[in-house]
């Protein structure tokens, strides 16, 4: 079974080309333009290998499933044996499919679609189903599940994906972190050997690679040519690049098994992670495709974004009912849409160290109920929401008290706590049903608008007490999963939030369940004004959860004026995280000039195109968004620069023929009007700043 297949949509081209044995990628980047049988002979000619000396005497083959057969000596796409033996398949081709169409022999090109290719290896006794799909943002994406045809059992190591990217792409970025600081860049030359990011902490982590990228050297937000990959998995998993001889190099990614999670029995089927592969010039364009592929999903909300308030920073765990009731009254007296209830209001909630595991309301905390404060936050006109960690289980609670063998643990011990808690094995059915039943129940008395779904600790030592203490990681994250989709349909009003001790928790495949994620449990604006810049590589703005703290940060420590920690916050999901009984009338002024400043462009913002400009320094951040009519840009000093005169501000991305008026918000100082390409090109003139200032500056269509 011999064939070619060009895919193509929004200036990407996918060419593929099989001779009966796997599907091998001879161009993933910049459209071909349409390509006829012959081009596509010619292309493969252009692109011959020359054997070397003492090297494998056939052509070097890379394919989406990278095979060791074929002379690939990186990362192979699988790994895994029957004891030792079928450990390396050889595959042939049985069928393929376009959108459910069977492909014959020969030459094919496509749109955007779904392509899909069976393969049988008798000497390993499996099956793999391949399924690559161009999406119609450019975006490619790929799956992969081997099934078990024998009788004996299999089993799977590793199930990666990978793309080839050409020799000019000599520069990796990536992302590191931690608790409070997650998505620091780092940028780096690709070298031979393998830059292999592995995540091993049972979520995403505040460290993961987060995406990818491989591009030209000096690549930047408008310029040079990327190629980048994303796994989309919740619990541990791998990105990769990777440079072997003679000077092939590769992107890929998938989950990370520990140790016997991938064994199979006759006729079971292991299912990879999608892999997202993104090709653009520009981290800009990069972006853009993630958020149009985001802003396409069915959970992707299409109502405007709720001002929200989180108690968390006001009150933490003292629940006092008069206390709260001023609070939603401050709140609803500044625009707010939306109010949280956080952590402490179920079981022996009172502190960190009790209670988790146990979701039935605190009748010690709120006696009557949730009802009072559910009703007077109604009465104020505002939505509910509720705090939930429902993955976890505080040693001291009820639930492990009576169900002592329902935490994930390897055999013979318990893992250390963190945080004062355990993780609740959710492949054991008892354990699954108990928190859905119990949170289903308080969603359904209480007709909860909103969840945010926190998951406070690593999995650590995440062994299944019922399997011998055997690994249970991958099987917690598909539970996960599965009981997220089954509250989403039961309860189809009730949004959710992915919040991890902050941002541990944010990837694609987490994002086809949840309207929102938490940034990070640091507020700071000027912690955040990088944080939400590097989310933003990945997520559009709605997305992300951006509050405005109190004066001083209760992370970090650092005080701000009201107008930088608005002006912060601003660029994303507009919420506060603020004690209001304590804030001053002039302080609640300033808050009811925001959130009406937020009510009026969060139509833009949550749905234009987000432009970021390289300052020259990293103390200097300039972003916008943009839309035909209107824009709203972001220049923020978040330290002392070098320059006294910050010189030329160029706002780029408005249409270069129309004509914008420029102004100040907030300032009433307005500087003119321009051209687009004007603006974009010479910009406008700032004089220099205080540190730790933002201002906004408002281009409109005249």
């Amino acid at each position: 079974m011999a064939m070619t297949i060009h895919l193509r949509a929004d200036g990407v081209s996918l060419l593929l080309t099989t001779d009966g044995g796997l599907p091998e990628v001879k161009h993933w980047g910049a459209d071909l333009g349409p390509v006829t049988a012959d081009d596509a002979a010619a292309l493969f000619r252009a692109a011959g290998y020359t054997a070397e000396h003492n090297a494998i005497l056939a052509p070097l083959r890379v394919g989406i499933v990278p095979e060791a057969r074929h002379g690939w000596m990186g990362t192979p796409g699988l790994v895994g044996s029957r004891g030792g033996r079928g450990w390396t398949p050889a595959w042939r081709l049985t069928g393929t499919t376009f959108d459910g169409r069977a492909l014959a022999d020969g030459f094919a090109e496509e749109g955007p679609g779904a392509l899909e290719f069976s393969a049988t290896a008798d000497d390993a006794g499996l099956a793999l189903a391949l399924r690559v799909e161009l999406l119609p943002t450019g975006l490619v994406r790929a799956q992969a599940t081997v099934t078990n045809t024998a009788d004996d059992e299999y089993s799977v190591d590793q199930l990666a994906l990978a793309m080839p990217v050409p020799k000019r792409a000599t520069e990796v970025l990536d992302f590191g972190g931690r608790w409070a600081s997650e998505r620091v860049p780092q940028r780096f030359d690709l070298t031979i050997g393998t830059h292999r990011r592995e995540g091993r902490r049972g979520r995403t982590g505040h460290d993961a690679a987060y995406v990818l990228h491989v591009g030209e050297r000096g690549f930047g937000y408008d310029s040079g040519e990327i190629w980048a990959v994303h796994t989309a998995w919740s619990g541990n998993h791998l990105h990769y690049a990777e440079q072997v001889m003679p000077g092939v190099q590769v992107i890929g990614g998938g989950e990370l098994l520990l140790p016997g999670e991938g064994r199979l029995a006759a006729g079971a089927s292991y299912t990879s992670p999608w892999v997202y592969f993104n090709h653009a010039v520009g981290l800009d364009p990069q972006a853009w495709r993630f958020h149009r592929h985001l802003r396409s999903l069915p959970v992707h909300p299409d109502t405007p974004r709720p001002v929200t308030l989180n108690s968390w920073e006001a009150v933490y765990f003292d629940h006092d009912a008069e206390h709260l009731r001023r609070l939603v009254d401050r709140a609803a007296e500044v625009g707010v849409e939306r109010f949280v209830l956080d952590d402490g209001w179920f079981g022996a909630r009172r502190s960190d160290a009790a209670g988790l595991g146990d979701w039935v309301v605190s009748a010690d905390a709120h006696p009557e109920g949730l009802h009072p404060l559910v009703s007077h936050v109604r009465g104020r006109g505002m939505q509910f929401g509720l705090w939930f960690e429902p993955e976890m289980v505080n040693p001291d609670s009820d639930l492990a008290r009576e169900h002592p063998e329902w935490i994930l643990q390897p055999e013979g011990r318990l893992p250390g706590e963190w945080r004062n808690q355990q993780v609740l094995n959710l492949a054991i059915d008892g354990a699954y049903r108990h928190v859905r039943d119990q949170v289903s129940a308080i969603l359904a008395e209480y007709a909860v608008d909103y969840v945010k779904w926190d998951h406070n600790r690593d999995l650590v030592d995440a062994g299944s007490a019922l399997d011998d203490g055997r690994p249970g990681v991958s099987a917690q994250t598909r539970a996960f999963y599965r009981l997220l989709d089954e509250l989403r349909e039961r309860h189809p009003d009730t949004e959710f939030e992915s919040c991890s001790s902050g941002g541990a928790r944010i990837d694609l495949e987490v994002l086809e369940r949840v309207e929102r994620v938490w940034v990070s449990d640091n507020i700071d604006p000027h912690s955040r004004q990088r944080m939400l810049w590097w989310t933003g590589q990945l997520l559009p703005l709605e997305l992300m959860g951006s509050h405005i703290a109190s004066g001083t940060s209760h992370t970090t420590g650092r005080s701000h004026t009201i107008e930088y920690r608005a002006a912060t916050a601003l660029f994303g999901h507009l919420g506060i995280e603020w004690d209001l009984t304590k804030a001053t009338e002039e302080e609640l002024a300033a808050l009811r000039l925001a959130v009406g400043l937020y009510k009026e462009v969060r139509g833009l913002l949550h749905t234009g195109r987000v432009v970021r400009v390289d300052m020259g320094s990293p103390h200097l951040y300039l972003k916008g968004v943009v839309s035909p009519e209107r824009a709203l840009f972001s220049f923020a000093v978040i330290d002392e620069p070098m320059m006294p005169e910050l010189g030329e501000i160029r706002l780029p991305g408005l249409e270069p023929e129309s004509r914008y008026r420029v102004s100040l918000v907030g300032l009433g100082h307005e500087l003119g009007v321009m051209t687009g390409r004007q603006l974009a090109t010479v910009g406008i003139r700032l004089a220099g700043r205080f540190p730790e200032v933002a201002l906004l500056i408002d281009v409109a269509r005249v």
